[in-house]
């Protein structure tokens, strides 16, 4: 937990300090994808940097991933537009097989191939996973894929997506997580060719997307590890999914306050600037104090991830303990800036729309409540 990685983020820093605001204003006007900060951070090693360096990657640990996301944010960014590219590959690095690593880690590490859809959550079941209907029926040399996934970022900037589905009917499974699978599906050969993709327009550029699959073939060399055993290679990856957005919050958050503190120095109201008013001042500092209690489960929850402890209790609370800091300390941050947290050209906006997601996204507050109330302080279950 001392580990800071002060190298790792003067360098993401300086490489964010070449997309000041101006240029993710623009993009959030026209709702357009940043090619070139991904290009940028994809050339810089930094999306590969789960990547074991056999794989063309950096080998570093969580902590480190964390410590990039977070400047991102941190920066005026967002890093939602690529994340899900360093956890997503973790399934295939510890599931798939030799020749599925040996083909797709190194392409993914240099850019050439781009793993960012991540195809889990339907319009039917949203948080109940065990109740996805998208079906992958075996037929010869192939799966044949039916069914529809929803909120589905980036999928049309993407080249691979990892997909979940059903491979057993959930009833005739013997508990109701069994019998999911999970595909490594190419896009590029799949759209137009039983796969559609439809974007679906939010309060925010996440890019998300509906897809549909209608009897979409694809090779069974797509399987990701052992057929039947999807949702616990899925579960595995969600405690590292839940630490880098719970350091992105972190970022958000540090993010409003270093914008609230500057603006409360400048703004002067009746003759004087309106940081001298504690009604001012004690909102950024409980703000501050919050926010720098999250970022020390964010390093716990790291550092039990990287050791290859147990981590759920500490990654559902970082993304719990985050997430709040970072919602209240854009709260804050709005109201600091009264009517110019409004403006556009300020951006207090922008980014108050883009953390007030991750209340709801990976995974919503109200489960991870009822995660530690059942599994740490023994409650009944609730749902």
């Amino acid at each position: 937990m001392t580990e800071t990685y002060d190298e790792i983020r003067a360098s993401v820093r300086a490489l964010c300090s070449r997309f000041p605001d101006p240029y993710w204003r623009q993009l959030d006007s026209e709702r357009a994808y940043p090619d070139a900060f991904v290009r940028a951070l994809t050339e810089a090693g930094f999306l590969a940097a789960l990547i074991p360096p056999e794989y063309g990657g950096s080998g570093l640990g969580l902590g480190a991933a964390c410590a990039i996301l977070e400047e991102v944010q941190h920066s005026g960014g967002n890093a939602a537009t690529c994340h899900a590219q360093m956890y997503t590959m973790g399934t295939v690095l510890r599931y798939g097989n030799a020749e599925q690593k040996a083909t797709f880690l190194p392409a993914i590490a240099s850019g050439a191939l781009r793993l960012q859809a991540f195809g889990v959550t339907e319009p039917t079941s949203g948080t109940d996973t065990s109740r996805i209907r998208t079906t992958a029926a075996a037929d010869g040399d192939s799966y044949v894929i039916n069914g529809q996934k929803v909120w589905t970022s980036r999928a049309e900037y993407s080249d691979l997506m990892l997909l979940l589905a059903r491979t057993t009917p959930r009833e005739q499974a013997a508990r109701p997580h069994d019998g999911m699978s999970v595909f490594l599906v190419d896009l590029r050969t799949c759209r137009g060719s039983g796969l559609t993709i439809r974007p679906i327009r939010a309060m925010l550029n996440h890019h998300a997307t509906e897809v549909f699959f209608d009897n979409l073939r694809i090779p069974k060399s797509s399987l990701i590890g052992e057929e039947g055993k999807g949702f616990r290679y899925i579960l595995d990856g969600m405690n590292a999914e839940r630490i880098l957005i719970a350091a992105e919050c972190i970022g958000d958050a540090r993010w409003f306050i270093d914008r609230a503190s500057a603006y409360a120095k400048e703004r002067q109201v009746f003759g004087r600037p309106i940081g001298q008013n504690q009604g001012i001042q004690f909102p950024i500092a409980r703000a501050y104090a919050a926010t720098e209690a999250a970022a020390l489960m964010v390093q716990r929850a790291a550092s039990l991830f990287d050791a290859g402890a147990a981590c759920g209790t500490e990654a559902n609370m970082a993304k719990l303990l985050a997430a709040d800091a970072s919602w209240a300390a854009a709260d804050m941050c709005l109201q600091t800036h009264g009517g110019f947290g409004f403006a556009v050209e300020y951006d207090v906006e922008r980014k108050f729309r883009e953390t007030r997601l991750y209340q709801v996204a990976p995974v919503s507050t109200n489960l991870i409540l009822a995660y530690l109330a059942e599994h740490v302080l023994g409650l009944p279950r609730s749902y």
